[in-house]
């Protein structure tokens, strides 16, 4: 069997290389991924300029052959079939992901939006994720049998696998779950806080610390967010709020993006399912691509 496994989080990617150690136990392994960080970036591919490849010949995993580019996740594979690869895989493995991909969030997912594009090319995925790969107990245990027995199922030519294992000891885990379908609702919510402003809520994400601390949350900062009062009481900010005033500069906000995880979620969802304590399997399907 021929893998390609590619993801979002980078070339370097811990979730990364527990898949690529576990694959090489199923076949022949490639590995393709973003030189960076790729999050939410959904099936973004690149249309302008280049895209820099380079072989990676430090991968810290045997008889892998890995190569980085400078472009997506969805770029990844088409730069692997395209380039990389002499001959076409029989399967992609997207991830695993530092994150869970349930929910509305699948949406953003470069790690589903890299399976999906295995699709386009007529070639089954399997999307994986951890809640954190901080702790990948559950993950190095699970993976392999049950990245086994996905390859054994047929699964429609417009639907992936995605797979997300919580953060737990292996012991605790109550079982699999599958058939989960995707909660209505997202599982980060992302808050903007104008810097300077407040004590950040949540989570910091990526490149907060480098927007400065704030010293203020205003009373909702996803609505007053970079706009300022007048003395006329209204608000004066970028577009419809700021009108059109001759010879006046637009307003001008730095937002600090934080994130608050979702503590609920429905019955028979994805999300519920990890929150319980199970290994959520489900099918995220291309309605593009059904026949």
């Amino acid at each position: 069997m021929r893998i390609l496994i590619v993801n979002d989080d980078g070339i370097r990617s811990p979730g990364l290389i527990s898949l690529a150690k576990m694959a090489v136990q199923l076949g022949e392994v490639w590995v393709v991924a973003p030189d960076n960080q790729c999050s939410a970036m959904s099936q973004r591919i690149s249309v302008f300029g280049s895209i820099h490849v380079r072989e990676v010949l430090d991968f810290p995993v045997e008889h892998v052959q890995a190569w980085s580019i400078s472009g997506s996740p969805a770029d990844c594979v088409k730069v692997a079939l395209s380039y990389v690869m002499k001959e076409k895989p029989d399967v992609v493995f997207s991830g695993i992901n530092n994150g869970y991909n349930v929910g509305v969030d699948i949406l953003y997912s470069g790690t589903v939006g890299a399976a999906v594009e295995a699709l386009v090319n007529g070639i089954p995925a399997i999307a994986f994720s951890n809640k954190t790969n901080e702790d990948q107990r559950v993950s190095d245990r699970y993976l392999l049998p049950i990245a086994r027995d996905l390859l054994t199922r047929e699964i429609e030519p417009w639907a992936i696998w995605n797979v997300n294992f919580p953060a737990c000891d292996p012991g605790e885990i109550k079982g699999i779950l599958e058939n989960r379908v995707p909660a209505k609702k997202s599982y980060y919510e992302t808050v903007y806080t104008p810097a300077g402003s407040g004590e950040i809520p949540g989570e910091p994400l990526p490149g907060a610390a480098e927007a400065g601390t704030p010293s203020e949350i205003p009373d909702d900062p996803r609505t007053k967010a970079g706009l300022a009062e007048t003395g006329s009481g209204t608000f004066a900010g970028t577009g419809a709020a700021a009108g059109m005033q001759p010879g006046r500069a637009g307003a001008a906000a730095e937002l600090v993006l934080s994130s608050i995880a979702a503590t609920e979620a429905e019955e028979g969802s994805d999300m519920k399912a990890t929150f319980d304590g199970y290994i959520s399997i489900g099918k995220v399907k291309s309605a593009l691509l059904e026949a």
